[in-house]
């Protein structure tokens, strides 16, 4: 049940934070970002929306009671981290340069 409350509040954060600066959620197009958000569950974490998910699916594999379903979390962190996260930062440090580079240095990726 932790993990569900921590995974949503984390999801659910990200998104408020993203409307209320009226720039895109879709994390397929981060060129159209219009706004760097630094603040709210910003202030804790880069990317609380993946922290949300990834802490969805610990709140699963902590259900399933599965060691090996743990893996599945961490091949997770590894995959978004290598595919989405990295081109992402590129492209918010070229919009937003050093705005994102002081951004990047204050707050972690993760956690």
């Amino acid at each position: 049940g932790f993990f569900i409350l921590v995974g949503a509040a984390f999801d659910i954060g990200g998104l408020i934070e993203f409307r209320r600066h009226k720039t895109t959620i879709n994390p397929l197009r981060p060129e159209k970002s219009s706004a760097l958000v630094s603040g709210g569950i910003y202030k804790i974490t880069r990317n609380p929306m993946y922290c949300g998910m990834a802490a969805l699916l610990l709140a699963w594999a902590a259900y399933l009671q599965s060691p090996l379903s743990v893996a599945g979390v961490l091949a997770f962190i590894g995959y978004i981290t290598q595919f989405q996260i990295k081109p992402e930062e590129r492209m918010l440090e070229q919009l937003f340069g050093g705005e994102f580079a002081a951004y990047r240095g204050r707050v972690r990726r993760w956690l």
